[in-house]
């Protein structure tokens, strides 16, 4: 099923997509809070990435879409819905992650408020939540503007990041921070969204 937002559009990831997959993983900068810079290999995409949000696509309804230029087809990113494997709630899991050169768009924020529309318009959700490592200032904005609210804070709990080496040394920071929206805020918020008409970040 293919989505479109005002300036995208969202289609299922494929095979097809393996070389941007790998292309957009092997940026250090989008990568440094996902993997502390290092890219993802060929391998894990073609064998597990890809089969996974298969998988979830035939078994639920979710996945993985690629956000793409709606003019030119130019792969941008991508957004994703995923079932938790070891919840028993009604909830999913949203996340993002795009390219460099479009940044500070708010492609990010339309594209993950259409996956958010689609989880309670389409899906048995009740929730949907997002996490991040705490110190990843714009993915905590964008969970912001789509209304989300902070749910829960993880702390790292390695001796070695102390209050004091963490004030010298933020980046050192593995903290995690979870956000969520439920099911009546977001009909609420949405509703107000639409008169607004603004998600631009």
């Amino acid at each position: 099923m293919n989505i479109d937002t005002a300036r995208a559009r969202l289609r299922p990831v494929s095979f097809v997509d393996v070389d941007e997959l790998v292309h957009l993983d092997s940026d250090p900068e989008v990568m440094r809070f996902v993997s502390g810079g290092a890219p993802t290999p060929r391998a894990v995409i073609e064998d597990w990435v890809v089969p996974r949000a298969e998988t979830e696509r035939r078994m639920y309804g979710t996945g993985t879409w690629v956000l793409c230029d709606p003019a030119t087809t130019a792969f941008l990113g991508w957004v994703s819905l995923r079932t938790p494997r070891h919840s028993t709630r009604a909830e999913l899991e949203l996340s993002y992650r795009l390219r460099r050169t479009v940044w500070g768009r708010g492609l990010a924020t339309e594209a993950a408020f259409a996956m958010i529309a689609f989880a309670f318009d389409h899906l048995s959700t009740d929730r949907v939540f997002a996490g991040t490592v705490a110190r990843n200032a714009p993915s905590r904005r964008v969970m912001e503007k789509l209304g989300m609210t902070l749910s829960a804070i993880h702390l790292c709990d390695d001796a070695a990041d102390s209050a004091e080496l963490l004030a010298i040394h933020p980046d050192r920071d593995r903290s995690e921070v979870e956000y969520e929206i439920l099911r009546a805020d977001w009909q609420e918020r949405s509703l107000r969204w639409s008169s607004a008409g603004d998600l631009s970040a």
